[in-house]
């Protein structure tokens, strides 16, 4: 299943791109992310909770980042099984950014998605619609943690004097 969509950010390219290769800023955005833990410099373990049709699994899943073009670009590879292999997870993603603007960011991202066992077994379009409203939720998070980024930062600059 390939889920796919795109968002806006009022945040320059650069910054965006430090935000989403921040693995703790990552998990805080990841609807039903518990933990994350760093294995190498491009792999991590993470553990997510979803719940799907009265069903709730909970994943250990590892993401490889598989390359970095910076600042637009990071591909990664998720694969994951619950805790008791009755459903497998696998996806290759990508993670775009296009600069709109100077103050503006477009963060495109796509996902090939195979799930098999018990969640597997359920309607695509359930599915589809699921993955999607934790698309909208993930955006949302994203959006607001570079908000108050760019607020903090904001208000730690002094301001500058014209001569």
């Amino acid at each position: 299943m390939r889920i796919e969509g795109n968002f806006d950010i009022a945040a320059p390219r650069d910054a965006v791109y430090r935000h989403v290769t921040d693995p703790g800023l990552m998990a805080r955005c990841v609807p039903g992310c518990e933990s994350i833990e760093q294995l190498s410099p491009a792999s991590y373990r993470a553990m997510v909770t979803i719940s799907l049709g009265g069903i709730k699994a909970r994943f250990n899943l590892v993401v490889e980042v598989t390359r970095e073009e910076p600042p637009s670009l990071v591909l990664s590879r998720t694969r994951g099984e619950e805790g008791s292999r009755a459903s497998i997870v696998s996806a290759d993603n990508e993670v775009a950014l296009s600069e709109l603007d100077s103050l503006t960011t477009r963060v495109s991202y796509a996902s090939e998605v195979s799930v098999t066992g018990r969640l597997g077994k359920f309607a695509l379009g359930v599915m589809k619609k699921k993955v999607a409203a934790m698309g909208e939720e993930f955006a949302g998070r994203l959006q607001e943690h570079i908000r108050e980024a760019s607020s903090r930062a904001a208000a730690a600059t002094p301001p500058q004097a014209i001569p």
